[in-house]
Protein backbone atom coordinates (compact mmCIF):
# COMPACT_ATOMS: atom_id res chain seq x y z
CA UNK A 1 0.00 0.00 0.00
CA UNK A 2 1.14 3.66 -0.98
CA UNK A 3 1.77 5.77 2.11
CA UNK A 4 0.10 9.43 1.98
CA UNK A 5 2.81 11.91 1.65
CA UNK A 6 5.35 10.28 -0.33
CA UNK A 7 4.11 11.66 -3.70
CA UNK A 8 7.58 13.56 -3.95
CA UNK A 9 9.49 10.55 -3.48
CA UNK A 10 10.70 7.45 -6.11
CA UNK A 11 10.57 4.67 -3.56
CA UNK A 12 8.42 3.17 0.06
CA UNK A 13 9.80 3.79 3.05
CA UNK A 14 12.09 1.36 4.55
CA UNK A 15 9.92 -0.88 6.75
CA UNK A 16 12.79 -0.47 9.74
CA UNK A 17 12.34 3.19 9.06
CA UNK A 18 8.84 2.88 8.87
CA UNK A 19 9.08 1.13 12.20
CA UNK A 20 11.30 3.42 13.83
CA UNK A 21 9.46 6.29 13.01
CA UNK A 22 5.34 5.49 13.51
CA UNK A 23 4.24 6.95 17.34
CA UNK A 24 0.98 5.64 16.90
CA UNK A 25 1.87 2.95 19.10
CA UNK A 26 1.70 5.91 21.46
CA UNK A 27 -0.15 8.73 20.37
CA UNK A 28 -3.80 6.98 19.46
CA UNK A 29 -4.69 8.18 22.85
CA UNK A 30 -5.35 11.53 21.47
CA UNK A 31 -8.01 10.43 19.35
CA UNK A 32 -10.56 12.41 21.06
CA UNK A 33 -8.17 15.95 21.04
CA UNK A 34 -7.89 14.95 17.36
CA UNK A 35 -11.26 15.01 16.17
CA UNK A 36 -12.71 17.35 18.04
CA UNK A 37 -9.78 20.02 16.92
CA UNK A 38 -11.30 18.72 13.15
CA UNK A 39 -14.62 19.12 14.08
CA UNK A 40 -13.67 22.29 15.09
CA UNK A 41 -11.96 23.38 11.98
CA UNK A 42 -14.23 21.92 9.59
CA UNK A 43 -16.71 24.55 11.41
CA UNK A 44 -14.72 27.20 11.25
CA UNK A 45 -13.74 26.51 7.75
CA UNK A 46 -17.67 26.77 6.49
CA UNK A 47 -18.25 29.87 8.51
CA UNK A 48 -15.84 31.27 6.67
CA UNK A 49 -16.39 30.30 3.62
CA UNK A 50 -13.37 28.67 3.08
CA UNK A 51 -15.33 25.11 2.23
CA UNK A 52 -19.10 24.41 2.14
CA UNK A 53 -21.19 23.84 5.01
CA UNK A 54 -22.57 20.58 3.17
CA UNK A 55 -18.86 19.66 3.14
CA UNK A 56 -18.43 20.89 6.48
CA UNK A 57 -21.61 18.47 7.77
CA UNK A 58 -20.50 15.69 5.75
CA UNK A 59 -16.90 16.18 7.44
CA UNK A 60 -17.90 16.43 10.70
CA UNK A 61 -20.73 13.59 10.67
CA UNK A 62 -17.92 11.15 9.62
CA UNK A 63 -15.60 12.40 12.32
CA UNK A 64 -17.88 11.11 14.70
CA UNK A 65 -18.69 8.19 13.61
CA UNK A 66 -14.50 7.56 13.46
CA UNK A 67 -15.24 8.28 17.15
CA UNK A 68 -17.74 5.63 17.60
CA UNK A 69 -15.39 3.18 15.99
CA UNK A 70 -12.32 3.80 17.59
CA UNK A 71 -14.08 3.76 21.53
CA UNK A 72 -15.75 0.32 20.04
CA UNK A 73 -12.62 -0.91 19.39
CA UNK A 74 -13.58 -1.26 15.50
CA UNK A 75 -10.95 1.01 14.13
CA UNK A 76 -8.67 -0.65 11.74
CA UNK A 77 -5.36 0.84 13.12
CA UNK A 78 -2.67 0.57 9.95
CA UNK A 79 1.39 1.22 11.38
CA UNK A 80 2.24 2.17 7.79
CA UNK A 81 0.04 5.59 8.50
CA UNK A 82 2.48 6.61 11.34
CA UNK A 83 0.08 8.68 13.83
CA UNK A 84 -3.14 8.97 14.88
CA UNK A 85 -3.68 11.61 12.43
CA UNK A 86 -3.12 10.37 9.95
CA UNK A 87 -5.21 7.36 10.53
CA UNK A 88 -7.98 9.47 11.08
CA UNK A 89 -7.64 11.02 8.15
CA UNK A 90 -7.29 8.29 5.81
CA UNK A 91 -10.26 6.54 7.24
CA UNK A 92 -12.38 9.57 7.03
CA UNK A 93 -11.50 9.40 3.31
CA UNK A 94 -12.55 5.79 3.37
CA UNK A 95 -15.56 7.04 4.77
CA UNK A 96 -16.93 10.21 2.91
CA UNK A 97 -14.34 10.27 0.31
CA UNK A 98 -12.83 13.07 -1.44
CA UNK A 99 -14.65 15.77 0.71
CA UNK A 100 -12.27 14.51 3.54
CA UNK A 101 -9.34 16.19 1.40
CA UNK A 102 -10.71 19.32 2.57
CA UNK A 103 -10.31 19.21 6.31
CA UNK A 104 -6.35 19.71 5.86
CA UNK A 105 -7.11 23.30 4.48
CA UNK A 106 -5.79 25.96 6.88
CA UNK A 107 -3.69 23.17 8.33
CA UNK A 108 -0.46 21.14 9.35
CA UNK A 109 0.24 18.33 10.91
CA UNK A 110 2.30 20.76 13.18
CA UNK A 111 -0.32 22.75 14.79
CA UNK A 112 -2.63 19.97 14.62
CA UNK A 113 -0.27 17.95 16.71
CA UNK A 114 0.34 20.36 19.33
CA UNK A 115 -3.14 21.49 19.68
CA UNK A 116 -4.05 18.00 20.44
CA UNK A 117 -1.46 17.96 22.92
CA UNK A 118 -2.43 21.34 24.76
CA UNK A 119 -5.75 19.74 24.77
CA UNK A 120 -4.62 16.35 26.04
CA UNK A 121 -2.31 18.42 28.88
CA UNK A 122 -4.89 20.40 29.96
CA UNK A 123 -7.19 17.51 30.60
CA UNK A 124 -4.36 16.04 32.31
CA UNK A 125 -4.18 19.03 34.34
CA UNK A 126 -7.44 19.49 35.57
CA UNK A 127 -7.68 15.43 36.66
CA UNK A 128 -4.22 16.24 38.46
CA UNK A 129 -5.75 19.29 40.86
CA UNK A 130 -8.61 16.53 41.05
CA UNK A 131 -6.33 14.35 42.70
CA UNK A 132 -4.48 16.46 44.61
CA UNK A 133 -7.03 18.26 46.51
CA UNK A 134 -8.52 14.34 47.31
CA UNK A 135 -5.61 14.07 48.96
CA UNK A 136 -4.69 16.70 50.80
CA UNK A 137 -8.39 16.14 51.78
CA UNK A 138 -7.54 12.72 52.96
CA UNK A 139 -4.51 14.45 55.19
CA UNK A 140 -6.99 16.62 56.55
CA UNK A 141 -9.59 13.75 57.49
CA UNK A 142 -6.68 11.64 59.03
CA UNK A 143 -5.19 14.75 60.92
CA UNK A 144 -8.40 15.95 62.42
CA UNK A 145 -9.68 12.61 63.56
CA UNK A 146 -6.23 12.09 65.66
CA UNK A 147 -5.93 16.28 66.26
CA UNK A 148 -4.66 15.40 69.80
CA UNK A 149 -2.06 12.52 68.96
CA UNK A 150 1.40 13.53 69.98
CA UNK A 151 4.19 12.21 68.24
CA UNK A 152 8.20 12.87 68.21
CA UNK A 153 9.35 15.20 65.96
CA UNK A 154 12.82 14.40 64.06
CA UNK A 155 15.58 15.85 62.85
CA UNK A 156 18.84 13.99 61.02
CA UNK A 157 15.91 11.18 61.61
CA UNK A 158 16.74 11.68 65.42
CA UNK A 159 14.14 12.18 67.99
CA UNK A 160 14.20 15.75 68.35
CA UNK A 161 10.83 17.53 69.58
CA UNK A 162 7.22 16.57 70.47
CA UNK A 163 4.73 17.66 68.21
CA UNK A 164 1.16 16.69 67.11
CA UNK A 165 0.65 14.18 64.59
CA UNK A 166 -2.13 16.50 62.68
CA UNK A 167 0.74 19.37 62.72
CA UNK A 168 3.53 16.27 60.74
CA UNK A 169 0.20 15.73 58.18
CA UNK A 170 -0.80 19.50 57.51
CA UNK A 171 3.04 19.80 56.31
CA UNK A 172 2.41 17.57 53.36
CA UNK A 173 -0.68 19.45 53.13
CA UNK A 174 1.16 22.69 52.46
CA UNK A 175 3.73 20.35 49.86
CA UNK A 176 0.90 19.36 47.78
CA UNK A 177 -0.57 23.18 47.79
CA UNK A 178 2.47 24.35 46.83
CA UNK A 179 1.90 21.53 43.99
CA UNK A 180 -1.49 22.43 43.56
CA UNK A 181 -0.24 26.30 42.09
CA UNK A 182 2.17 25.07 40.36
CA UNK A 183 -0.04 22.72 38.43
CA UNK A 184 -2.56 25.99 38.01
CA UNK A 185 0.19 27.76 36.33
CA UNK A 186 0.98 25.08 34.00
CA UNK A 187 -2.53 24.75 33.43
CA UNK A 188 -2.19 28.53 32.66
CA UNK A 189 0.60 28.10 29.73
CA UNK A 190 -1.17 24.69 28.11
CA UNK A 191 -4.66 27.35 27.63
CA UNK A 192 -3.00 28.46 24.26
CA UNK A 193 -4.69 27.62 21.07
CA UNK A 194 -1.66 27.17 18.12
CA UNK A 195 -4.09 26.23 15.56
CA UNK A 196 -3.77 28.35 13.29
CA UNK A 197 0.20 28.32 12.64
CA UNK A 198 0.64 26.07 9.78
CA UNK A 199 3.84 24.44 8.99
CA UNK A 200 5.33 27.49 11.13
CA UNK A 201 4.77 30.65 9.11
CA UNK A 202 1.00 31.18 9.50
CA UNK A 203 -1.85 30.48 6.55
CA UNK A 204 -2.75 32.47 3.45
CA UNK A 205 -6.96 31.90 4.04
CA UNK A 206 -9.39 34.18 6.15
CA UNK A 207 -9.03 32.00 9.32
CA UNK A 208 -11.00 32.97 12.33
CA UNK A 209 -8.61 31.41 15.06
CA UNK A 210 -10.45 33.47 17.45
CA UNK A 211 -13.81 30.93 16.89
CA UNK A 212 -11.97 27.70 16.72
CA UNK A 213 -10.25 28.53 20.33
CA UNK A 214 -13.72 29.20 21.80
CA UNK A 215 -14.87 25.70 20.40
CA UNK A 216 -12.27 24.27 21.80
CA UNK A 217 -12.10 26.14 25.12
CA UNK A 218 -8.99 28.03 24.65
CA UNK A 219 -8.72 31.45 26.55
CA UNK A 220 -5.79 32.69 24.75
CA UNK A 221 -4.10 32.21 20.54
CA UNK A 222 -0.42 31.75 20.53
CA UNK A 223 1.25 35.02 19.04
CA UNK A 224 3.74 33.80 16.85
CA UNK A 225 3.77 30.90 14.75
CA UNK A 226 6.70 29.84 15.03
CA UNK A 227 6.86 29.62 18.44
CA UNK A 228 3.33 27.78 18.15
CA UNK A 229 4.54 24.59 16.86
CA UNK A 230 7.74 23.91 18.39
CA UNK A 231 6.44 24.68 22.09
CA UNK A 232 6.78 22.77 24.50
CA UNK A 233 6.96 24.25 27.40
CA UNK A 234 3.90 23.27 28.57
CA UNK A 235 4.92 19.40 28.62
CA UNK A 236 8.42 20.84 30.87
CA UNK A 237 6.24 22.51 33.30
CA UNK A 238 3.84 19.59 33.72
CA UNK A 239 6.38 17.19 34.20
CA UNK A 240 7.99 19.53 36.74
CA UNK A 241 5.18 19.94 38.49
CA UNK A 242 4.54 16.58 38.77
CA UNK A 243 8.77 15.97 39.88
CA UNK A 244 8.28 17.91 42.91
CA UNK A 245 4.87 16.39 43.51
CA UNK A 246 5.70 12.73 43.55
CA UNK A 247 9.30 14.02 45.45
CA UNK A 248 6.62 14.68 48.24
CA UNK A 249 4.87 11.67 47.42
CA UNK A 250 8.09 9.60 48.30
CA UNK A 251 8.91 11.69 51.40
CA UNK A 252 5.84 10.71 52.92
CA UNK A 253 6.45 7.24 50.66
CA UNK A 254 9.65 7.30 53.13
CA UNK A 255 7.86 8.40 56.20
CA UNK A 256 5.36 5.30 56.15
CA UNK A 257 7.56 2.75 55.74
CA UNK A 258 9.67 3.82 58.17
CA UNK A 259 6.45 4.07 60.55
CA UNK A 260 5.03 0.38 60.09
CA UNK A 261 8.27 -1.18 60.50
CA UNK A 262 8.44 -2.74 63.64
CA UNK A 263 10.92 -0.29 65.26
CA UNK A 264 8.77 2.35 64.77
CA UNK A 265 5.45 0.92 65.11
CA UNK A 266 3.56 4.10 64.56
CA UNK A 267 0.82 3.21 62.27
CA UNK A 268 -0.52 0.34 60.09
CA UNK A 269 -1.04 -0.04 56.70
CA UNK A 270 -4.52 -1.23 55.71
CA UNK A 271 -4.26 -4.98 53.99
CA UNK A 272 -6.05 -3.97 51.00
CA UNK A 273 -2.93 -1.29 50.54
CA UNK A 274 -0.11 -4.06 51.78
CA UNK A 275 1.58 -7.25 50.25
CA UNK A 276 3.15 -10.26 51.63
CA UNK A 277 6.46 -12.31 50.97
CA UNK A 278 6.71 -15.35 48.68
CA UNK A 279 8.65 -17.45 51.59
CA UNK A 280 8.12 -15.57 54.94
CA UNK A 281 4.11 -15.89 55.80
CA UNK A 282 4.35 -12.98 58.67
CA UNK A 283 5.55 -10.44 56.17
CA UNK A 284 3.71 -7.72 55.21
CA UNK A 285 4.82 -5.36 53.28
CA UNK A 286 4.05 -1.64 52.40
CA UNK A 287 5.30 -2.25 48.39
CA UNK A 288 2.43 0.58 47.77
CA UNK A 289 4.55 3.61 49.55
CA UNK A 290 7.88 1.75 48.06
CA UNK A 291 6.44 1.61 44.36
CA UNK A 292 5.86 5.42 44.91
CA UNK A 293 9.09 6.19 46.13
CA UNK A 294 10.67 4.02 43.15
CA UNK A 295 8.48 5.88 40.48
CA UNK A 296 9.71 9.38 41.60
CA UNK A 297 12.88 8.79 39.84
CA UNK A 298 10.99 7.68 36.59
CA UNK A 299 9.07 10.76 36.54
CA UNK A 300 12.77 12.57 36.74
CA UNK A 301 13.83 10.58 33.59
CA UNK A 302 11.06 12.25 31.98
CA UNK A 303 11.52 15.49 32.51
CA UNK A 304 15.25 15.42 31.76
CA UNK A 305 14.63 13.43 28.84
CA UNK A 306 12.38 16.40 27.30
CA UNK A 307 14.84 18.94 28.59
CA UNK A 308 17.34 17.21 26.49
CA UNK A 309 15.24 16.82 23.57
CA UNK A 310 14.60 20.55 23.23
CA UNK A 311 18.28 22.41 24.64
CA UNK A 312 19.54 22.01 20.68
CA UNK A 313 16.54 22.49 18.64
CA UNK A 314 16.37 25.62 16.46
CA UNK A 315 13.45 27.22 15.09
CA UNK A 316 10.89 25.67 14.13
CA UNK A 317 9.03 21.83 14.23
CA UNK A 318 11.50 18.75 14.14
CA UNK A 319 10.69 15.86 14.22
CA UNK A 320 12.39 15.29 17.40
CA UNK A 321 9.76 16.86 18.77
CA UNK A 322 7.83 13.46 18.67
CA UNK A 323 9.77 12.64 21.57
CA UNK A 324 7.44 15.04 23.76
CA UNK A 325 4.53 11.99 24.03
CA UNK A 326 5.62 9.07 25.49
CA UNK A 327 7.45 10.33 28.59
CA UNK A 328 4.44 12.66 29.07
CA UNK A 329 1.83 10.65 28.91
CA UNK A 330 3.52 8.17 31.21
CA UNK A 331 4.13 10.99 33.71
CA UNK A 332 0.61 11.32 33.98
CA UNK A 333 -0.17 8.27 34.27
CA UNK A 334 2.05 7.49 37.03
CA UNK A 335 1.27 10.69 39.08
CA UNK A 336 -2.28 10.09 38.47
CA UNK A 337 -2.09 6.25 39.76
CA UNK A 338 0.22 7.63 42.29
CA UNK A 339 -1.89 10.16 44.04
CA UNK A 340 -5.16 7.90 43.51
CA UNK A 341 -3.56 5.06 45.58
CA UNK A 342 -2.08 7.66 48.02
CA UNK A 343 -5.36 9.08 48.81
CA UNK A 344 -6.69 5.33 49.27
CA UNK A 345 -3.81 3.90 51.79
CA UNK A 346 -4.10 7.09 53.86
CA UNK A 347 -7.71 7.42 54.43
CA UNK A 348 -7.30 3.48 55.69
CA UNK A 349 -3.85 4.01 58.13
CA UNK A 350 -4.02 2.96 61.37
CA UNK A 351 -2.58 4.91 63.94
CA UNK A 352 -1.05 3.54 67.12
CA UNK A 353 -1.56 7.06 69.27
CA UNK A 354 -0.19 4.97 72.03
CA UNK A 355 3.08 3.97 70.70
CA UNK A 356 3.58 7.84 69.10
CA UNK A 357 3.18 9.09 72.84
CA UNK A 358 5.03 6.70 74.62
CA UNK A 359 8.32 7.57 71.47
CA UNK A 360 7.88 11.48 72.19
CA UNK A 361 8.42 11.25 75.56
CA UNK A 362 11.77 9.02 75.02
CA UNK A 363 15.09 10.03 74.09
CA UNK A 364 15.20 13.42 76.02
CA UNK A 365 13.23 15.53 73.91
CA UNK A 366 11.99 18.01 76.22
CA UNK A 367 16.06 18.91 76.54
CA UNK A 368 15.32 22.18 74.94
CA UNK A 369 11.93 22.83 76.91
CA UNK A 370 14.50 22.57 79.68
CA UNK A 371 16.84 24.96 78.58
CA UNK A 372 13.85 26.98 78.03
CA UNK A 373 12.73 26.97 81.31
CA UNK A 374 16.11 27.80 82.49
CA UNK A 375 16.24 31.27 79.99
CA UNK A 376 12.49 32.12 81.78
CA UNK A 377 14.67 32.39 84.68
CA UNK A 378 17.08 34.67 83.33
CA UNK A 379 19.71 32.02 82.29
CA UNK A 380 21.12 33.17 79.11
CA UNK A 381 20.38 30.44 76.75
CA UNK A 382 23.96 29.62 75.64
CA UNK A 383 24.81 28.85 79.17
CA UNK A 384 21.01 27.16 79.54
CA UNK A 385 22.34 24.98 76.68
CA UNK A 386 25.04 23.68 78.71
CA UNK A 387 23.30 23.29 81.70
CA UNK A 388 21.29 20.76 79.65
CA UNK A 389 23.84 19.06 77.88
CA UNK A 390 25.50 18.19 81.48
CA UNK A 391 21.89 17.26 82.69
CA UNK A 392 21.45 15.17 79.59
CA UNK A 393 24.59 13.19 80.18
CA UNK A 394 24.32 12.64 83.44
CA UNK A 395 20.95 10.93 82.70
CA UNK A 396 22.38 8.58 79.93
CA UNK A 397 24.71 7.89 82.32
CA UNK A 398 22.55 6.89 85.24
CA UNK A 399 20.26 5.06 83.02
CA UNK A 400 17.04 7.32 84.34
CA UNK A 401 14.93 9.81 82.22
CA UNK A 402 14.10 13.15 82.78
CA UNK A 403 10.77 12.10 85.01
CA UNK A 404 12.94 9.87 87.18
CA UNK A 405 15.38 12.43 88.09
CA UNK A 406 14.74 14.33 91.37
CA UNK A 407 14.74 17.87 92.09
CA UNK A 408 17.98 17.54 94.23
CA UNK A 409 19.38 16.11 90.79
CA UNK A 410 18.04 18.53 88.50
CA UNK A 411 19.67 21.17 91.14
CA UNK A 412 23.01 19.78 91.35
CA UNK A 413 23.62 21.42 87.72
CA UNK A 414 21.36 24.61 88.22
CA UNK A 415 20.28 26.40 91.49
CA UNK A 416 17.67 27.68 89.13
CA UNK A 417 15.68 24.80 88.85
CA UNK A 418 12.69 24.35 91.07
CA UNK A 419 9.41 22.20 91.78
CA UNK A 420 7.86 23.16 88.36
CA UNK A 421 10.92 21.78 86.06
CA UNK A 422 9.03 18.10 87.29
CA UNK A 423 5.93 18.81 85.91
CA UNK A 424 7.14 19.66 82.31
CA UNK A 425 5.72 16.90 79.77
CA UNK A 426 5.32 16.65 76.15
CA UNK A 427 2.23 18.06 75.95
CA UNK A 428 3.45 21.11 78.04
CA UNK A 429 6.43 21.09 75.29
CA UNK A 430 3.64 20.85 72.48
CA UNK A 431 1.58 23.80 73.98
CA UNK A 432 4.21 25.94 74.44
CA UNK A 433 4.56 26.27 70.73
CA UNK A 434 1.96 28.77 70.10
CA UNK A 435 2.70 30.93 67.73
CA UNK A 436 1.32 31.08 63.99
CA UNK A 437 3.00 28.00 62.29
CA UNK A 438 3.78 25.60 65.50
CA UNK A 439 2.26 23.06 67.15
CA UNK A 440 0.56 24.14 69.92
CA UNK A 441 -3.12 22.69 69.56
CA UNK A 442 -4.46 25.93 69.34
CA UNK A 443 -2.61 26.66 66.38
CA UNK A 444 -3.10 23.36 64.32
CA UNK A 445 -6.98 23.72 65.00
CA UNK A 446 -6.51 27.29 63.51
CA UNK A 447 -4.44 25.41 60.64
CA UNK A 448 -6.69 22.65 60.44
CA UNK A 449 -9.87 25.05 59.93
CA UNK A 450 -7.70 27.12 57.22
CA UNK A 451 -6.75 23.99 55.68
CA UNK A 452 -10.74 23.17 55.75
CA UNK A 453 -11.75 26.67 54.02
CA UNK A 454 -8.94 25.77 51.25
CA UNK A 455 -10.42 22.15 50.59
CA UNK A 456 -14.13 23.90 50.29
CA UNK A 457 -13.14 26.99 48.72
CA UNK A 458 -11.86 25.23 45.84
Amino acid sequence: MSQPLRSRFNQEVNKAVQSFTQSLSYDRRLYRQDIAGSVAHARMLARQGIISDKDAELIIMGLSSIRQEIEQGKFPFKDELEDIHMNIEARLTERIGDTAKKLHTARSRNDQVATDLRLYAKEAIVETLKRLRDLQRALLDLAQAHKDVIMPGYTHLQRAQPVLFAHHLLAYFEMLERDKDRFEHALDHADVMPLGSGALAGVPYPIDRAFVAQELGFSKISQNSLDAVSDRDFVLEYEAAASIAMMHLSRLSEEIVVWSSAEFNFIEVDDAFATGSSIMPQKKNPDVAELARGKTGRVYGHLLGMLTTLKGLPLSYNRDLQEDKEGFFDTVDTLLASLEVFTGMVRTLKVKAENMLLAAGGSYTLATDIADYLVRKSVPFREAYGVVGNLVKYAIDKGKSFGELSLQEYQRFSARFSEDVLSLTVGSAVAARDEIGGTAPSQVAEALKRARQIIEGS
